[in-house]
């Protein structure tokens, strides 16, 4: 903190649009389609995932990211991640420092799971070295021992999810982690794992952005809560007040 007790802002989100184009009208066959396309016809329209978006999250905050499916969250956390440039606006953050958690990102179906924690490891950064030294730790953490000479292909949903979890998370705090609907899925003894171990990494001082669908995940696990509906900013402030907001509007 400096002098004024303020905290040091980690993301800053300044007026992000992103649009996207896609077909304005639907052919209803694919002899219809290929007309429409030999002539020239068919027709266009821009669409708005987000639309002027703004926000910061500040170091050492738990800040939930919430909001329907499609509206704009996977969107945003491509922008932050620098994965997609924004139409308008722009995002400032180190993404050096940015660990971009989504479950089953970089796995092969057809390798082992062994084979998965090197490729997927090395694809977050990580060295062989580094692999090495944690395998035996990420395959007890995710509770895989006896499965990892399987071809992931064979491997249920939530084996996934455990495994792909413990192999982001066995580094120890990464400056800014965030998290695409991780703490939603698997079963509840490992999402109660899971959220623990969230904890010591934000005690250790990590900047963590959750992002998900499910109140009660934002609600247990954060300090502060964006909500994102359509592509618009609908509100920010405490978790409690803006889950509210959020499930009375679903209900209306």
């Amino acid at each position: 903190m400096g002098e004024d007790g303020a905290r040091q802002v980690e993301i800053a989100v300044r007026h992000v649009t992103m649009e996207f184009r896609r077909a304005k009208q639907e052919a209803g066959s694919l002899k219809e389609w290929m007309v429409r396309a030999l002539k020239g016809g068919r027709q266009y329209e821009r669409f708005k995932a987000l639309d002027d978006v703004s926000f910061t999250v500040e170091k050492g905050e738990v800040v939930g990211l919430i909001g329907t499916n499609g509206s704009g969250k996977s969107t945003m956390l491509k922008i932050i991640s620098g994965a997609l440039v924004p139409t308008k606006g722009n995002v400032i953050v180190d993404r050096g420092k940015v660990q971009l958690l989504t479950l089953g990102t970089g796995f092969d179906l057809e390798l082992t799971g062994r084979e998965n924690v090197y490729l997927n490891g090395a694809i977050i950064g990580y060295t062989k070295r580094y692999i090495d030294e944690n395998y035996e730790k990420i395959v007890r953490f995710a509770e895989l021992e006896g499965f990892m000479d399987e071809k992931v292909k064979n491997y249920s949903s939530g084996m996934v999810s455990r495994l792909g979890f413990a192999i982001a998370t066995v580094r120890d705090t990464p400056e800014i982690l965030i998290l695409d609907e991780v703490l939603s899925v698997g079963d509840l003894f490992f999402r109660q794992k899971s959220e623990a171990r969230i904890r010591e990494m934000i005690h250790g001082g990590s900047t963590v952005l959750i992002v998900s669908h499910s109140p009660s995940v934002i609600r247990n696990n954060c300090s502060k809560a964006i909500w994102i509906e359509k592509g618009k900013l609908r509100a920010v402030g405490p978790p409690k007040e803006v889950c509210d907001a959020y499930e009375k509007r679903k209900e209306g």
